[in-house]
């Protein structure tokens, strides 16, 4: 397990390297054997601080790329730029989002609602279309999105994150049951509440207050958040040989909360 990705040739791109999931995500990959080809957008300090981790601590090769998502070109000229350096993309992990409001779906705007699927679902096929080539070459390529457990079952005011991950899932699926003739493997982890990413920006932002993390933690069997190297195990597990016949699958890390 420790070298899972030690003879890999090529990299594994992380997008949204950055935030509490994506880094944690990051040092797993690097400390079972993986370079990195990470991303941010507005978080280069943090991004930056990854990459160098994976170099001083796990002695891998990394770089940090600055790129917006929803620039189909500029991700294109990123992966191919990851590829050209790394010699190859053996896996890539999608670990990116914009911020999401809680909000009724009676409040959320048609703009709202459109500017969310252009920060994720369609920045996420921003990065699989050009990403695929690499995966076929790569005989073992593997696609794993980040996305939520909010998809399985439905907390209300989230409809601005399960709607829009749910199109992400279905992009997964396709990729799963087209590429997979490719030796491609496509898959999802569902994060449910986390003391890290998503969940602490709420309740910094005070959209989730006391009352209601009660009420969350009432609703998750094991009575407890998770935290993000829960994420980051599920992550590095499916982009691992030991899943080569799971794809198409989403496993959500949620503590029971879809039970």
């Amino acid at each position: 397990m420790e070298r899972d990705f030690g003879s890999r040739d090529g990299a594994v791109v992380v997008v949204g390297a950055g935030g509490g999931i994506g880094a944690a995500i990051c040092r797993m990959f690097a400390a079972r054997g993986a370079d990195l080809a990470v991303t941010y957008r507005n978080g280069a300090a943090a991004t930056e601080a990854v990459a160098e981790e994976a170099r001083a601590e796990y002695k891998r090769r990394a770089r940090a790329w600055r790129v917006d998502l929803t620039d189909a070109d500029a991700v294109a000229t990123f992966v191919a730029e990851a590829a050209a350096e790394f010699g190859g993309v053996h896996t890539v992990v999608y670990a990116a989002g914009p911020h999401v409001p809680m909000l009724h779906l009676s409040r959320v705007t048609p703009a709202q609602y459109r500017e969310q699927l252009d920060g994720d679902a369609a920045a996420f096929f921003n990065l699989v279309h050009p990403s695929l080539p690499h995966l076929r070459a790569a005989g073992n390529g593997s696609l794993v999105a980040v996305t939520t457990a909010a998809t399985s079952r439905f907390p209300v005011r989230d409809g601005l994150s399960s709607c829009t991950k749910s199109a992400v899932e279905a992009i997964v699926r396709g990729i799963a049951a087209e590429e997979g003739r490719f030796g491609v493997r496509a898959n999802c982890v569902g994060p449910g509440m986390l003391t890290d990413g998503m969940a602490a920006r709420l309740i910094d932002s005070g959209d989730l207050d006391d009352r209601a993390l009660d009420v969350a933690r009432r609703n998750i069997p094991l009575r407890r958040f998770g935290g993000a190297t829960d994420i980051a195990e599920a992550v590095c597990f499916l982009a691992s040989d030991r899943a080569g016949f799971i794809s198409g699958q989403k496993l959500d890390v949620d503590g029971g909360y879809g039970v």
